[in-house]
């Protein structure tokens, strides 16, 4: 390992002790110095109005007293007025300032939002989020953004570039990718970076998970329409479920492993439950990852949306000194060593912090307190280890990690305007690497 490796290493490992006990101190309810405004608010915009995006909005809200939301952007005008009924009959209802003129709507009402707002929530579609986050940075906003923040490895590399620029500008940019603000993973991570499994060899992961829904064409509906009402199921906008859903245990993965990037990945997946329908687009219904380490550790994820299947979403994580489970539907934490004896667990007394809040209260007393957060780096590479797991997946192809990030394959139609046709589900060994 080159001493770079190493020192990053160390610094990752330090980052996760340091932030073991972070998601348990209590926030003060209303920071009395570092505002924005003279008047304390803190105005946030919200683009992306489905159900995450109305949640990540009242967490925003919750987090701070001074939290005002003051614009809403969807591609759908249901939706936008959805999420604001829904927001409108919260407690905090009188700090949802959003009338007719600060409502957008259109795939860029992203472009009306911004100039109104302090903070930007990204909800919105994930095969957008690349760009979005790009003009977001540009803007000079702080930002939450929720995951995958990226569908292909153009978009890796941008989501990279921008998350570089939002640190140099001094911005906050956090993640959607809740298990990191959650007390019991924290803890246990905490631990395993920090030594008491010894020197991890292996991870083994699970998210056996039923099928999402469905919304049948209605008339009027463009092809757009269509594809972004059922935006789970296509490729081009969600990544496949891999990377949509599945890609909270890759992130696990990268933990575990420090952030190091895998060397290389072979995987096996198919389409063999989801029904022959539009409204269930191109994706696969499972995957099986292996992604390789230098210096031998492995790490496999299996993951599967397929009906009336055995449920299961865990992580086991394999060291020199012992084995650890982490069950976050639990939640059950522990951590053994050979012989079988436990030598650590999360503690089942008192009620753990809700992981959503969490990462809102982070970020916004980040913002209150001058100290900006970055979590770019990571965000960027747990999805590029889902993206580069479906490529081999695809493709049939041992990939290695240069391969992937070095993939020119945008998923994104170049129009959008008219017929956007639906691709066939790619069948390995036949469809290839793009590069």
């Amino acid at each position: 390992m080159s001493s770079h490796s190493e020192s990053r290493r160390t610094f990752l490992k330090s980052a996760a002790l340091a932030s073991v006990g972070a998601a348990i101190v209590p926030l003060p309810a209303f920071p009395s110095w570092g505002s924005l405004r003279a008047d304390d608010r803190i105005r946030i915009g919200l683009v992306g109005c489905g159900g995450r995006g109305t949640g990540a909005a009242l967490q925003a809200l919750n987090a701070d007293t001074g939290v005002v939301l003051v614009a809403m952007g969807d591609a759908f005008r249901d939706r936008l007025e959805s999420s604001l009924a829904n927001l409108l009959k919260e407690p905090i209802k009188d700090r949802v300032d959003v009338p007719s003129e600060r409502q957008f709507v259109g795939i860029d009402s992203i472009d009306q939002v911004l100039p109104l707002v302090d903070v930007v929530l990204l909800c919105s579609t994930p095969g957008f989020r690349p760009e979005q986050l790009a003009k977001a940075v540009a803007a000079g906003k702080h930002i939450f953004c929720e995951k995958p923040v990226c569908v292909d490895a153009p978009g890796y590399r941008s989501v990279l570039a921008s998350a570089r620029e939002a640190k140099a500008k001094g911005l906050s940019l956090a993640s959607g990718f809740c298990w990191r603000s959650a007390s019991p993973e924290r803890a246990i991570y905490g631990e395993i970076l920090g030594g008491t499994l010894g020197e991890v060899v292996s991870v083994h992961a699970t998210y056996l998970t039923g099928p999402l829904g469905t919304k049948t064409r209605q008339p009027g509906w463009s092809d757009l329409d269509f594809q972004m009402r059922n935006w789970q199921h296509f490729n081009w906008l969600s990544g496949d479920h891999l990377v949509e859903q599945a890609v909270h245990s890759v992130d696990k993965i990268n933990w575990a492993m420090g952030g190091r990037h895998p060397t290389r990945c072979t995987a096996i997946g198919s389409r063999y439950c989801r029904e022959d329908m539009p409204e269930r687009g191109d994706i696969y219904d499972n995957f099986t990852c292996t992604w390789e380490y230098e210096h031998g550790p492995r790490c496999v994820l299996m993951t599967r949306q397929q009906a009336n299947c055995f449920n299961l979403n865990d992580d086991w994580v394999n060291g020199t000194k012992g084995y650890a489970w982490v069950n976050g539907w639990g939640p059950t934490h522990w951590i053994k060593d050979y012989a079988g004896k436990t030598i650590w667990s999360y503690p089942k007394d008192g009620a753990v912090p809700d992981m959503y809040q969490v990462e809102h209260n982070t970020l916004f007393k980040a913002i209150r307190d001058g100290r900006p957060i970055n979590e770019g780096e990571f965000m960027a590479d747990s999805c590029m280890m889902a993206i580069m797991g479906r490529m081999a997946a695809y493709s049939g192809q041992r990939l290695t990690w240069e391969d992937a990030i070095n993939s020119n394959e945008v998923l994104r139609p170049t129009s959008m305007d008219g017929s956007i046709p639906i691709l066939k589900a790619p069948k390995p060994g036949q469809t290839g690497v793009k590069a």
